[in-house]
């Protein structure tokens, strides 16, 4: 199963060749709550180094000091990372007038900085957690612009932005460039419909099945009727020919019976629901 931080992973080994990518990307790890800070606080190594590289490949200042524990003062607490960036890091980049290549890259920023992904049996789930109600619905509106569906609730006071289904997701990790994570998406997928495709095609063979044997068995009961009441030598050739088929073969399916009297299979139906029908009649 796919892993949320094999996918941040992937995304942190990627290194934009432009500068233009490189402003923003950086503009997505900072946007929301982290541009009033000015730095990128992650619990992630790789996005504490991809927040290091993008800011000194476009000149900028950029310090990482030692992560400080969480409150908890557990020793096996997990530690933050800050990143801390110059003032205005990220200003003078705008997604109005960012080429396609550059939204791209911003939305990579974001998935690493703000994301949060469950990648479990229950389908996949982003969310983007915000304090301003302005931002989440910024980026739910640039998110709209690039081809991928989500939506906004309020909880505890926190705005969030979120996609549900593996289509949104996998389009999200497309156009940020997380192409194995969006191949190992298709991968499960794949086998997901063709376990769907064997169960349907399992299960309508034993129902077929079952059809078979209930058809067989009220032929057979109906043949011996008419035989035990001697009206069975008394009917046409091809009803007796019929009757013989049947108890030659009692497990064989109509199409198999249909062959061995050289006759189509809705004729040898005909035939063999003529059988049960005289032999009801004769009971009543």
């Amino acid at each position: 199963m796919l892993l949320a931080g094999e996918v941040k992973g992937e995304l942190a080994r990627i290194h934009p060749a432009r500068s233009c990518c490189r402003l923003a990307e950086l503009a997505g790890l900072l946007y929301g709550d982290r541009a009033a800070t000015g730095g990128v606080r992650t619990f992630d190594h790789a996005t504490a180094r991809t927040a290091m590289h993008l800011a000194t490949s476009i000149g900028l200042q950029a310090s990482a000091p030692p992560g400080s524990a969480s409150q908890s003062g557990s020793p096996r607490a997990r530690h933050h990372l800050q990143v801390q960036l110059e003032p205005g890091a990220s200003r003078g980049w705008h997604w109005s007038e960012a080429a396609a290549c550059d939204r791209r890259s911003f939305l990579r920023g974001v998935l690493l900085g703000n994301a949060s992904l469950s990648l479990g049996a229950r389908g996949p789930h982003v969310e983007f957690v915000f304090r301003n109600a302005r931002e989440a619905a910024t980026l739910r509106r640039r998110l709209a612009e690039s081809g991928v569906r989500a939506a906004v609730l309020l909880r505890r006071d926190r705005h969030v932005v979120y996609l549900k289904g593996q289509e949104e997701v996998a389009t999200l990790l497309r156009l940020a460039g997380a192409n194995r994570a969006v191949l190992d998406f298709e991968t499960a997928r794949v086998g997901r419909d063709v376990r769907n495709r064997v169960n349907r095609l399992l299960n309508a063979e034993e129902a077929n099945l079952g059809r078979t044997v209930r058809a067989a068995d009220r032929q057979l009961h109906a043949i011996a009727e008419l035989v035990s009441t001697g009206q069975l030598e008394r009917l046409p050739r091809g009803l007796r020919e019929a009757a013989a088929e049947r108890r030659a073969h009692p497990d064989a399916d109509l199409d198999t019976l249909a062959t061995g009297l050289g006759i189509s299979r809705s004729a040898a139906n005909h035939r063999l629901r003529r059988l049960v029908e005289l032999a009801d009649a004769e009971a009543g």
